[in-house]
């Protein structure tokens, strides 16, 4: 105990938030793989309180002493850590004889470590640097929860990267559930904060957040996360700047406003958010990259019909698998490819929630297959010599019908091919107008398919 208590006090004497937040981690650092059992066995229920309030009170160790009241919540923090400690331990060697066995307790227990670091900022004077403590205590129960939950140890990437946790299947979450509520203290406690700005516990409000929207999707109330936007936009005046935090802290909380503003079909904003991300993100960050470009790359399609080239996918293999079908197809006009592409991607894009998305790429591959036959019509007759060329641009509807219905595999009459001209039109992706009467599409010469040139 004393050698966990004496790195804590090193890292309140020297101001070091992230050093003391260590100092409450679950996880034995590889250099000592005993630390947690070590802390555990150095006690016991009948003692703890009175070895913890020695070492934090009234050893000498680290040179310095805690006002009574501060020192009194560091205390009960510490003696919570202990109990966890020791209700993690007894999970982890259940676990390793039987890979379903039961994390709630040790949840239980963090969850009251949790409450006692709150009741620290709230009631006893914790002092805002040491606010990374809460970027642990927050971490940890959400994971916590999810073990108590699966009842077996969740994959490491899950709890790691930001949109791994998107669970549509998620059905008994009820620990989970519980955790976000303590997730959401967390961030009132940051939010309401009053001191100033430089002594303010609003500095750690984004990681909150970045938690909080983690829990809120992995549990599939990705609705709830507007309430925290809403706060966030309501106490803006008295925040520090979005540009002031982190850029870890920056990245995850733009990646998923993007993702929320994508799932509303906002995707001007959502692609503005997303860009932000990707240009934020660490280099090495390869797991986090792919994430974003999973989101980034369906909204470029319909904000700007641009396709992902070979030189950004280089370097994600899963995301080839994906996307290059379907961008084949799109550039050549294939519509049963794209078809058959966007069914053979069906699970992981419903998965993701990009397959609506896509779908709308099918009109891209359409226009490029309607740009095809335009360009195949050639230039009309010079009326006059030394004149420079013009595109044919009365095109027979049985010229695209029969584009359509190759690049299809299926048989459209006339009426069909009318429809899906029309809609065409109307989206922008091509200008002109039918005249019905004669048969024919007559198309603007200034243009007749805005952004490619022609």
């Amino acid at each position: 105990m004393e050698a966990v208590i004496s790195e804590f006090k090193r890292a309140y004497k020297e101001g070091d938030g992230y050093g003391l937040s260590q100092s409450f981690s679950p996880i034995a650092p590889d250099s000592q793989p005993q630390r947690l059992y070590n802390f555990f066995r150095s006690s016991n229920f009948a003692n703890v309180q009175k070895d913890v309030k020695y070492e934090i009170l009234h050893s000498n160790a680290g040179g310095f002493k805690f006002s009574s009241e501060e020192g009194n919540g560091w205390v009960e923090v510490f003696v919570a850590y202990w109990k966890a400690v020791g209700e993690i331990l007894n999970a982890e060697a259940a676990q390793r004889a039987n890979p379903k066995a039961s994390w709630t307790k040790a949840y239980e227990a963090w969850k009251e470590l949790v409450n006692q670091l709150l009741r620290g900022y709230n009631t006893c004077g914790f002092e805002a640097w040491t606010v990374p403590c809460l970027y642990v205590a927050g971490k940890y129960i959400r994971i916590f929860a999810i073990k108590a939950d699966e009842g077996m140890t969740t994959n490491t990437n899950a709890t790691t990267n930001f949109q791994e946790d998107l669970d549509p299947e998620a059905e008994k979450n009820e620990k989970l559930e519980d955790a976000a509520r303590v997730l959401n203290r967390i961030f009132q406690s940051c939010l309401a904060d009053r001191a100033p700005l430089e002594e303010s516990r609003k500095w750690g409000i984004y990681n909150i957040i970045n938690l909080l929207f983690k829990t809120y999707f992995k549990l599939n109330s990705i609705s709830l996360t507007k309430n925290v936007l809403r706060a966030i936009q309501a106490y803006r005046g008295d925040m520090p700047p979005l540009e002031a935090f982190p850029k870890s802290h920056q990245v995850t909380f733009k990646y998923y406003t993007g993702v929320i503003q994508f799932l509303e079909e906002n995707y001007v904003e959502a692609e503005k958010n997303l860009t932000e991300a990707w240009q934020l993100c660490h280099k090495d960050a390869v797991r986090n990259k792919e994430l974003i470009l999973t989101y980034l790359i369906p909204c470029h399609l319909l904000t700007t019909h641009t396709l992902p080239t070979l030189a950004l996918l280089a370097p994600f293999p899963r995301l080839q698998k994906l996307f290059l079908p379907l961008s084949r197809c799109i550039k050549k006009g294939d519509l049963a490819g794209f078809d058959a592409a966007l069914l053979a991607g069906e699970d992981e894009f419903v998965k993701r929630r990009i397959y609506l998305t896509l779908e709308r790429g099918r009109d891209i591959a359409l226009r490029n297959l309607l740009r095809k036959v335009f360009i195949a019509g050639g230039y009309e007759e010079a009326k006059e010599p030394l004149t420079l060329p013009v595109r044919r641009t009365r095109i027979p509807v049985a010229e695209f019908g029969a584009a359509i219905s190759i690049g299809s595999k299926e048989t459209m009459d006339n009426d069909e091919v009318e429809c899906l001209l029309a809609n065409m039109i109307y989206k922008n992706l091509m200008k002109g107008y039918i005249a019905r009467e004669r048969g024919i599409v007559v198309l603007s010469k200034g243009g007749a398919f805005p952004g490619t040139g022609v």
